[in-house]
């Protein structure tokens, strides 16, 4: 297959051990430039994005250096997106069989799994996270549930179990219906939420008198430790779309074109996100004047307004927005991920029912009250990620040159990506020898000044390496050919 062709054709005789269905080159693109800027939305559009967002305040920059911060690192993330979703693209791949081509038919599993394992643990911890918006809901409507509270089983009250279980299965719902319903949800997810913006920027700037100030900061910090704060910050919003950076694929392989997914992932980040980052710092700026210290929490928020039927109907619309980031970026890449894993057996919905069961047995609820256990376990399996994707783009862009034999990534023992076994040794050492590097960067204090460049040195690192192990061999196979003639 040529690097600029998309691949059109069935695969013939594949491995029942790497192909079925949902992992088959996709047969029908319907997602147009809209259902990939309301992919990009729904991801944006959450509680978990806007506290981010707001919450650079604290590195000590100003509203107007937040935003310019994160502008450059929307378009960042925008050339990262599209080298992943590009390749899906033209393709027609999802992310685990993407990562076949660079570690193996069944080395592939390595990668896919380390992604899937971290969206188990954020997928639980959202649901979460929504969940008690919707026990403010109930406690709201019935103020009897307030005894309830005391109720506890397994570190979780009674109240909040039926709220965390109420949004499994309202998820459980949307999954169910596969890919295509997912795209009509996504469309719905992203504008609702805007609306909901700007009632809270016109709330917030009636309650503030019109005086709000971005041009402040709530920390003070020296001019020079502001100029390291800044690149920390574009480093930072880098490092929190690291996950859908590696996955794209999984969305974009459903796109009719190149142009639609460059289009989609223009207006999905450095437009849609610019825009939402900049409705987040103008409310906690506003949040500033009206009580006096930033608020960069939207729940606690709308808690604050005393309208009780505001509060119920902005709870509902940061359910609907976490419910589409949580499908968007924590289900439908495990689901392909647990696929991949044994396709005879498990295809994209039965993968998705694993990742939601495995994601009560982890007990997010525990997990996101210990900072300890989100900086250290998390984190240190996000350093994971940058190798992952170095590895990956260096092999596809510069060693194979966009040209991938499609039916190869599902044959076994034969084709040249069964390289020894299933698993390509060459990219697992430059692995190692990343993580080797971003896990110490990540999780040990002594290096706290830059943990936050940890993803772009993982990836700087790794590819070097990758690259020049595979530039050696690719030297010694012409050397080799040469001394042949």
């Amino acid at each position: 297959m040529g690097s600029n062709e998309i691949f059109k054709g069935t695969i013939t005789e594949p491995s029942s051990h790497l192909y079925n269905e949902d992992l088959a080159p996709a047969k029908e693109r319907r997602w147009t430039t809209y259902s990939l800027l309301s992919m990009w939305m729904s991801d944006v559009h959450s509680i978990g994005t806007y506290t981010f967002a707001a919450g650079l305040f604290f590195l000590g920059l100003t509203g107007w250096e937040v935003l310019v911060a994160e502008i450059i690192g929307a378009f960042a993330v925008m050339y990262l997106a599209n080298m992943t979703g590009v390749a899906g693209t033209k393709l027609g791949v999802p992310y685990p069989v993407l990562s076949r081509i660079s570690f193996g038919v069944f080395g592939g599993n390595v990668p896919a799994l380390i992604r899937g394992f971290i969206a188990i643990f954020w997928y639980g911890i959202q649901t979460y996270l929504s969940s008690v918006a919707v026990v403010a809901i109930l406690l709201l409507i019935f103020p009897d549930m307030k005894s309830m509270m005391g109720y506890t089983f397994l570190g979780l009250s009674l109240p909040g179990w039926i709220g965390f279980l109420f949004l499994w299965l309202l998820q459980f719902v949307v999954f169910n219906y596969g890919m295509e319903f997912i795209r009509k949800f996504d469309n719905f997810c992203g504008p609702v939420v805007y609306l909901m913006m700007l009632i809270l920027i016109v709330w917030i700037a009636i309650k503030a008198g019109g005086k709000i100030n971005i041009g402040v900061s709530p920390v003070k910090i020296s001019s020079g430790q502001a100029v390291i704060q800044f690149f920390s910050a574009i480093s930072l919003v880098i490092a929190y779309f690291s996950t859908i950076i590696l996955n794209v694929s999984d969305f974009t392989r459903f796109s009719p074109s190149v142009k639609t997914t460059k289009r989609g992932n223009f207006w999905g980040l450095p437009v849609n996100f610019t825009a939402f980052s900049l409705a987040s710092v103008v409310v906690t700026a506003g949040t500033i004047t009206v009580f006096g210290k930033a608020i960069t929490d939207p729940v606690l928020l709308i808690q604050r307004v005393s309208n009780p039927f505001f509060l119920v109907i902005g709870a509902i619309v940061f359910i609907i927005a976490t419910m589409g980031v949580n499908i968007v970026a924590n289900l439908v890449s495990p689901a392909y991920d647990f696929a991949n894993l044994a396709p005879k057996h498990i295809n994209f919905r039965r993968g998705a029912m694993i990742t939601s069961i495995l994601s009560i047995v982890v007990m997010p609820w525990q997990v996101y009250s210990n900072p300890v256990a989100v900086n250290y376990f998390l984190g240190g399996l996000g350093a994971f990620l940058g190798p992952i994707f170095a590895i990956i783009i260096v092999d596809y862009y510069l060693i194979k040159r966009g040209k991938i034999n499609v039916q190869a990534l599902y044959e076994e023992k034969k084709g040249e990506y069964w390289y020894k076994n299933g698993y390509h040794v060459k990219a697992f050492i430059a692995f190692i020898v990343g993580i080797i590097i971003t896990v110490p960067l990540a999780l040990i204090p002594v290096f706290s000044a830059v943990a936050a460049f940890s993803w772009p040195i993982g990836v700087l690192i790794t590819g070097i390496v990758y690259g020049a192990i595979m530039r050696s061999e690719q030297v010694a196979a012409s050397t080799e050919f040469s001394g042949a003639e």
